[in-house]
């Protein structure tokens, strides 16, 4: 279990339905983090790659090559597949607030640190 009682969750429930409907839906324009000042800033974009680690194996790419090579491609010594994000940013942000978003990102959400590696590329004209 989570370590939070169904005391304490209705609790929250019940706090969360007595306020307004406008105070429980999320929008971009009352987000702080959100709003800018500065719309001099271009436009980003961020490329996430996301691969397994070396040391982790890798069946869908084994899959992969036996694939590519029962069809006729040679001289392929091994095939590793991963993902790949690409992520346009809000203007306002600076490059490093930008990479450290994205970092942030990558780490807690787009990839599993335990069995993965991430790379973060940022493109600050947009043009990705």
């Amino acid at each position: 279990m989570s370590g939070v009682s169904f005391a304490t969750s209705i609790k929250y429930l019940k706090g969360f339905s007595n306020r307004s409907p406008e105070s429980r839906v999320w929008s971009r324009e009352s987000d702080s983090r959100l709003q800018t000042s500065d719309s001099k800033l271009p436009a980003m974009k961020a490329k996430i790659y996301v691969t397994l680690k070396p040391s982790v194996l890798d069946p869908q790419g084994k899959a992969i090559h036996h694939a590519v090579e029962t069809i006729g491609y040679r001289g392929i010594a091994d095939v590793r597949q991963g993902k790949y994000f690409e992520i346009t940013l809000n203007v306002g942000l600076s490059r490093e607030e930008a990479r450290e978003e994205i970092e942030r990102m990558a780490k807690d959400v787009l990839a599993n640190p335990v069995i993965e590696d991430y790379r973060v590329e940022l493109d600050s004209t947009g043009e990705a």
